[in-house]
């Protein structure tokens, strides 16, 4: 049986860390209330918070991509398809070898990583994984819903090969547009949608900083109308009967309904627009 004094020492010990992780929470969320941590991209990340956050991702993304099934990377069609997309949508921020990133890419904050050695720190299906579902808190957009299946394996394919390009090798299979496929066209809306996508897509196109949306975090935006019970009004914008097809045609095209609107269109395809209404009428 411990001694009196041995008890006593435990005892003190217990307090002295209680005491001292209460001050650590108070400090903390003192720091919080006050707003003293600078925020804005013009001043840096202290380096604990930075490495912090980074390390968090990359075990983030080792986790979830973990189960992803790489196919086969090694088509030539493949891979020049991947660097007209990456020089289409990915060297603004990332660059390449012998091209600079856009100047909006150089000051974002965290820095955007070059992925001229990406292949040597991810691998494909991390890379894959990031690509589709990008990082919160960061300059970097989810492509799911504007980047097909086999455009996102494109991508990948390219990343994977650019340490073995030079400046002049990149710059060609960058340069040219990708070719618009009509066989990645989205399919009509004969179904009634996938509201567990919608509720993925929904965030990719910026619809919570302006609404409400039930299920989707966000700031307290009241630009427009919170959609929260969309399912139980009669009308839509106040014009329309609230059917899913016109829910999905206001979605897409909401100043060919009513030309005073403030809500802007979003560029939403047919099929995201179709499994956005699924989640919002489901709510």
């Amino acid at each position: 049986m411990p001694s009196a004094r041995t008890r006593l020492v435990v005892k003190t010990a217990v307090l002295t860390l209680l005491v001292a992780a209460g001050l650590a929470a108070a400090a903390g969320y003192t720091v919080f209330r006050a707003g003293w941590y600078n925020i804005g991209s013009t001043s840096q990340h202290l380096q604990p918070v930075y490495s912090l956050l980074e390390q968090g991702m990359r075990h983030s993304v080792r986790h979830y991509a973990s189960e992803v099934a790489v196919p086969r990377l090694d088509a030539p069609g493949q891979v020049l398809r991947g660097g007209a997309l990456y020089g289409e949508h990915c060297v603004q921020c990332h660059g390449g070898p012998g091209a600079a990133p856009a100047p909006h890419g150089m000051s974002m904050q965290p820095v955007p990583g070059p992925l001229v050695d990406a292949s040597a720190r991810w691998r494909p299906r991390e890379l894959y994984w990031i690509t589709r579902h990008g990082i919160k808190m960061s300059g970097m957009p989810a492509w799911e819903a504007r980047l097909s299946e086999a455009d996102t394996w494109a991508v990948v394919a390219f990343v994977t090969r650019m340490p073995g390009l030079d400046a002049r090798a990149f710059h060609e299979m960058t340069a040219a547009p990708p070719e618009r496929e009509q066989a990645l066209a989205q399919p009509a809306a004969a179904t009634r949608g996938d509201p567990v996508r919608g509720k993925r897509v929904l965030p990719q196109y910026a619809c919570h900083s302006c609404h409400l949306v039930p299920g989707i975090t966000g700031s307290e935006a009241y630009v427009g109308r919170p959609l929260d019970g969309l399912a139980r009004r009669s009308l839509i914008a106040g014009t329309l009967p609230n059917t899913q097809d016109n829910l999905v045609r206001w979605i897409r095209s909401p100043q060919a309904i009513d030309p005073r609107t403030a809500m802007p269109a979003m560029g939403v395809s047919e099929r995201d627009a179709l499994d956005i209404s699924a989640y919002l009428l489901s709510r």
